[in-house]
């Protein structure tokens, strides 16, 4: 068992280690706040970052200029939410110790990013004479390394409509009181107060029941005002982004689940980053590995990257809004065009399936551009429920449910399977021994790992017929099933190195050393000290005052040796 009581002392080191510096609370939920304004000589520009000491490098404040404005296909007028995700530049600082610790006790799909940026955008524009090309356009960035999309927009709609007011004072306020804020710890439910109000919301933690029940209430006393409950940090709502391509969920969660090539092209910003990130989601809690960009646009610094037509398009996704992106993608193997929500009566008209080769720059219709044939059957009584749903008026919300736990049942029948024969080549516990090298966990092989499936695979749990074996074939080809087996030998590598400590722990260190030459005992005191520097840099779940034992036992060999190798060793 680990020790809630260590675990919380190592989060106040990590909190109190980080808190003299300037901005730390602020920076342990955002990386900084942009304003970006349309200067009719530069086009786009940042006109303001806070707090002001942050350093953006110049090609991250040119991709954060381009991604925060529509494209002027959009047509956005009025206010306009959307979310981005952009490279950061090489070369940055590693992760904080607050970081590391967050990202040992979140799920994976929720961790700190270490290499990319998020941007969640409140764009407006409208009509002012006073202006030279007659409107004012100006949008409000927050910028962060996590995807809590529900959080920070909710946050914009606060604070965007009081900013576009009373700029940058408004802007001082409030980044004020976000360095107020406690940091974010996974498990814990939190009050952020910001402009009056408060926002209550609980940071999950991976080892919450999957599927469990929604945020309730936390009493809180003597609290004024009374605080917003917010259900989640970072869920869409689902039916909503897939209203009309419902008929085509198995489709779309089979390539998102193989990281296939694949653009949504949208009429917005909005649209588009919202799809990308329903997607990403409805593998969850299998963690999305390929690259994606909720909004990208023909200025982003990787677009020569992504559209070289002298090779395969990479294992990315793609939000665009730019009819240009029609011609340019035109190799790639799948597309999602979406138009503007049209009702069939009171059913959202569902896209069609088309063959590549129809996708044309002046043909508007919505489709899903593929020759892509499943190999699992549609769930049609989850479409029907659904559909059923629209007619009886059903809430949105309550469809997302019905529709978040189909996915996410689907996604466990597919994993679970995948997990038990990783749980297979486990040493076992008794081949951990105090005086020998943790044992080696055995290399994954495909052909064992299929001929698993006829006795224990997916169709234990999911009642959807179809070619598992072929989608799993596909799947250990991809780099999701990449991405999750190296987190996954990750766990198990410290576990064993757990185990180790422990077993090391448990052993009479000071009867071995009694009959040894003082360079093995040195040897011993090093090897020991190295573990222990290994097990708290990787936040190694141990049972209770592991370390604290093995430092009294480094200390007493240390003692029992000569006083110059004493002098050495301290």
């Amino acid at each position: 068992m680990t020790d809630p009581f260590a675990a919380s002392l190592r989060r106040e080191a990590a909190d109190s280690g980080d808190s003299r510096r300037p901005w730390a609370r602020f920076s342990s939920w955002l990386e900084c706040v942009c304003v970006v304004t349309f200067d009719l000589e530069l086009g786009q520009a940042i006109e303001l970052v806070y707090p002001q000491d942050v350093k953006l490098t110049e090609k991250e404040k040119t991709s954060i200029c381009y991604l925060s404005f529509p494209d002027s296909y959009s047509g956005c007028l009025g206010d306009t939410q959307f979310s981005f995700r952009l490279r950061q530049s090489v070369g940055r600082r590693a992760p904080k110790v607050r970081e590391d610790v967050y990202n040992g006790d979140a799920p994976v799909a929720l961790q700190a990013e270490a290499s990319h940026f998020f941007g969640y955008v409140y764009f407006r524009q409208v009509k002012d004479v006073s202006v030279k090309r007659g409107y004012f356009q100006k949008s409000l960035v927050l910028v962060s390394r996590f995807p809590y999309v529900h959080l920070f927009h909710s946050l914009l709609q606060i604070i965007a409509p009081e900013f576009f007011d009373k700029l940058e004072p408004v802007l001082e306020t409030v980044c004020n009181e976000i360095d107020q804020w406690p940091p974010p710890v996974p498990g814990q439910t939190l009050n952020l107060p910001v402009m009056g109000v408060v926002l209550q919301v609980r940071i999950p933690s991976k080892s919450d029941k999957l599927g469990g029940s929604p945020v309730r209430n936390t009493p809180t006393e003597n609290l004024l005002p009374a605080p917003t409950l917010l259900p989640t940090i970072h869920e869409l709502d689902l039916f909503r982004c897939f209203q009309s391509v419902l008929v085509h969920l198995q489709m779309l969660w089979e390539l998102t689940l193989l990281g296939e090539p694949l653009i949504v092209m949208a009429p917005s910003p909005t649209v588009s980053s919202e799809t990308v990130l329903a997607l990403i989601s409805s593998i969850s809690p299998l963690k999305f590995c390929c690259d994606f960009r909720p909004y990208f646009t023909v200025h982003d610094s990787e677009f020569r990257e992504f559209t070289t037509r002298t090779q395969a398009p990479p294992s990315v996704l793609l939000g665009v809004t730019n009819p240009f992106f029609i011609k340019t993608f035109q190799n790639w193997p799948h597309v999602i065009r979406l138009g503007e929500l049209k009702m069939a009566g009171d059913l959202p008209k569902q896209v069609k399936v088309k063959k590549p080769s129809k996708l044309k720059a002046l043909d508007t219709k919505p489709g899903i551009y593929t020759s892509y044939r499943t190999f699992l059957h549609k769930d049609k009584i989850l479409i029907k429920r659904l559909l059923k749903g629209i007619q009886r008026k059903r809430p949105s919300e309550v469809q997302s449910v019905i529709l978040r736990r189909h996915l996410l049942e689907l996604t466990q029948s597919f994993i679970i399977p995948l997990e038990r024969y990783m749980a297979s080549l486990m040493p076992l516990q008794r081949s951990v021994t105090p005086w020998k090298t943790p044992p080696q966990i055995r290399p994954f092989s495909q052909d064992d790992f299929l001929a698993t499936l006829e006795h224990a695979g997916p169709q234990l749990t999911s009642p959807l017929k179809g070619d598992w074996i072929g989608l799993y074939r596909k799947f250990l080809r991809c780099q999701n099933f990449d991405g999750w087996y190296r987190h996954r030998h990750r766990e198990m590598s410290q576990k064993l190195e757990s185990l180790h400590l422990e077993a090391i722990c448990d052993a009479d260190l000071l009867g071995w050393t009694r009959d040894k030459s003082e360079v093995e005992i040195v040897d011993l005191v090093l090897k020991l000290r190295e573990k222990q520097v290994k097990a708290r840099r990787q936040q190694l779940q141990l049972k209770d005052s592991v370390l604290d034992r093995l430092d009294g036992f480094v200390s007493a060999i240390v003692e029992s040796l000569p006083g110059d190798l004493q002098a050495v060793l301290s």
